[in-house]
């Protein structure tokens, strides 16, 4: 079980050293390759240590737990292990260098560093950890092993859908549909103004909808609508279900206007900007255009968990805020790289609703068979169902309520406790100015655990942990029982 981690271990110390790849385009920074080559080398030699020493002679099944304490231990060593670059670099402390790297493997893009004062290679190194998150450190590692532990993995990080038959050729397609995206959205960045290391830096950072930028301002600084429509269109990608993006190339059409999920999406987006347009943009913005751009970008942003911005907040009405919080804790597409509840379990429970209506007025011992439309083919919904995104729809909120409490504890005001930790958990990165490097380190490790556990959806952590605690503690307990006589 525990190889698997050592393979997450090793690739992560492979992006480390391809971050290194920008020294021959930055003049001076030859001198910070140690603190990237340090623990990209202890990731390696752990990583391949354990692969070696703990890999199993035959294929072995996981369950969830064991693929959920794979993730996690996974997920664990490769934060801490990122931290050093900006420890050693830019001078960090461990809670900020801590949150950063979290930020970044979480595709969140909530920021504790100026962009203006560090190195490109520190600016490549965290869009680098975003577009590994995005994917998903286990199906990148699942496109390169073979085995049965694929779909437990795979289910750890939240990405059960599967887009052929085998895991492995499944996940495989996953990498080569986000490689496409980020080649091409890179591309279209330079054709729409960009210099090439922001067109990648933003690429990375839309296609996992992660949102860290090179610039202070995001995507402001620009002030265009060319690149405001490629990163629209980036965003929306990223947000797609994998599954749905695979139909869609693949020409099956009427699946993907079946797809309800998709449909919400949509009348999501439409109803946000709507909303926006009407009652922050068109009194607060000079000009049609500026208007119905802002409205459309800051809607898309906050919908698909993003994060990136081309104007501030802090002048916007009430309803404005309204809008943004309701859809950065919606959040984005699932099987996606965006966060939050996700929109399928919204629009689940609300269908739930209508379902229940529908039956009170049925004949008495009519049984319906409700469903939902999934890929190319219909899933069927029961109370099972419906129980487990009750169940994970109310956790998500008890946290959402316990974060917002630790900041308003802090002093914070409640409106901008709300949006500051709806957007740490739905690791979507926008920020009203809470976030910062002056921040209190309780309200940053209370947003370092917003943003592991939206990220990895909650249960599956309490499950690892729970699994990791049955499999250590008799080891220990065996250890310190004393020895007969």
């Amino acid at each position: 079980m525990f190889s698997y981690a050592g393979f997450i271990w090793t690739l992560v110390g492979l992006l480390m050293l391809a971050s290194l790849a920008v020294l021959p385009f930055a003049d001076g920074e030859a001198a910070w390759s140690w603190a990237f080559l340090y623990p990209a080398s202890a990731l390696l030699l752990g990583g391949l240590t354990t692969w070696r020493v703990a890999r199993p002679r035959t294929y072995v099944t996981l369950t969830l737990q064991d693929g959920g304490v794979v993730v996690l231990l996974g997920w664990i060593v490769c934060c801490l292990a990122a931290t050093w670059p900006f420890l050693s670099i830019l001078d960090l402390t461990f809670t900020q260098a801590l949150f950063e790297t979290v930020s970044g493997f979480t595709t969140t893009g909530l920021s504790v560093v100026d962009v203006t004062t560090a190195p490109k290679v520190v600016l490549l190194w965290r869009s680098l950890m975003q577009l590994a998150g995005g994917a998903g450190l286990a199906i990148i590692m699942l496109a390169a092993i073979a085995g049965p532990a694929g779909t437990s993995l795979s289910g750890a990080e939240g990405r059960s859908d599967q887009l052929a038959p085998h895991v492995r050729s499944s996940a495989t397609l996953v990498l080569v549909i986000y490689s496409a995206y980020a080649l091409a959205g890179s591309l279209a960045y330079r054709i729409a103004g960009m210099e090439w290391f922001d067109a990648v830096n933003h690429a990375f950072a839309a296609i996992s909808t992660g949102g860290f930028s090179t610039r202070p301002e995001s995507i402001g600084y620009w002030n265009s609508s060319e690149i405001e429509l490629v990163t629209i269109v980036l965003m929306i990608l990223g947000n797609l279900n994998f599954v749905t993006a695979y139909l869609l190339l693949t020409g099956k059409w009427r699946s993907v206007l079946k797809n309800g999920e998709l449909r919400f999406s949509l009348l999501l987006f439409l109803a946000a900007a709507g909303l926006l347009f009407w009652f922050v943009t068109h009194h607060g913005y000079t000009g049609l255009g500026k208007q119905v751009r802002v409205a459309l970008f800051e809607a898309v942003t906050a919908a698909t968990t993003t994060g990136f911005s081309t104007v501030g907040y802090t002048g916007w009405p009430a309803i404005g805020w309204l809008v943004m919080l309701l859809l950065m804790l919606v959040g984005g597409g699932t099987g996606s790289t965006a966060g939050g509840i996700k929109q399928y379990r919204v629009y689940l429970l609300i269908k739930s609703v209508w379902w229940e209506i529908k039956r009170a007025l049925l004949p008495r011992g009519s049984v319906p068979a409700e469903s939902i439309w999934m890929g190319e083919r219909p899933k069927f919904i029961d109370d099972s169902d419906l129980r487990r995104t009750t169940c994970f729809v109310t956790l998500y909120l008890a946290c959402f309520t316990l974060g917002v409490g630790i900041m308003v504890a802090y002093g914070y005001p409640l409106r901008e406790s709300l949006f500051e930790y709806a957007s740490s958990i739905g690791t979507v990165g926008l920020s009203i100015g809470i976030t910062s490097a002056d921040a209190p380190p309780a309200v940053l490790w209370t947003q370092i655990m917003g943003m592991f556990l939206g990220r990895l959806e909650f249960f599956i952590v309490f499950i690892a942990a729970l699994h990791a605690g049955r499999i250590v503690l008799p080891i220990i307990s065996r250890r310190k029982r004393p020895a007969r006589s």
